[in-house]
């Protein structure tokens, strides 16, 4: 039996320092064609304890548009010298849910990302995702990983 969504602790220390620690994490959308769309996402951190939020650049064109027409979405962390703290950080998550842009959240995002993605955007031309997380599996230093909404 999985675990309730909780993406506190360890788990969010791991992915709210990936990016500074040069892991950054994997998003895999639908793109518009109906393929598979993968990019490395730096901006990735933990919102609340069932949701992520990353800051996409462009408002209209590729993530923000794909989970528009197709809001499902997973994401891949791995850290082959896992983590913050080996003892408990997860070596390795996969993880899904579900992706929507809300430009009412542009303030509370942006603060939120690093300060090497704040750089590539400032002039704040990009636009808040939130995903509510659906599913979360994986393995570290506190073993199994298994939640689930």
């Amino acid at each position: 039996m999985a675990d309730k969504i909780d993406l506190t602790g360890a788990l969010a220390t791991s992915i709210n320092s990936a990016m500074d620690r040069g892991r950054p994490i994997v998003v895999t959308a639908i793109d518009l064609e109906g393929n598979p769309a993968v990019s490395f996402r730096g901006s990735t951190f933990v919102f609340a304890p069932d949701q992520l939020a990353i800051w996409v650049r462009k408002q209209d064109q590729g993530l923000a548009a794909y989970v528009a027409a197709n809001p499902n979405v997973a994401l891949l962390y791995y850290d082959p010298e896992q983590g913050p703290d080996p003892s408990v950080s997860p070596r390795r998550v996969a993880i899904k849910g579900r992706a929507r842009v809300d430009a009412s959240l542009n303030d509370a995002v942006y603060a939120g990302i690093p300060e090497v993605e704040r750089a590539r955007d400032k002039e704040r031309k990009g636009v808040a995702l939130i995903i509510d997380v659906d599913l979360v599996n994986g393995f570290g230093g506190g073993g199994p990983v298994n939640q689930a909404r």
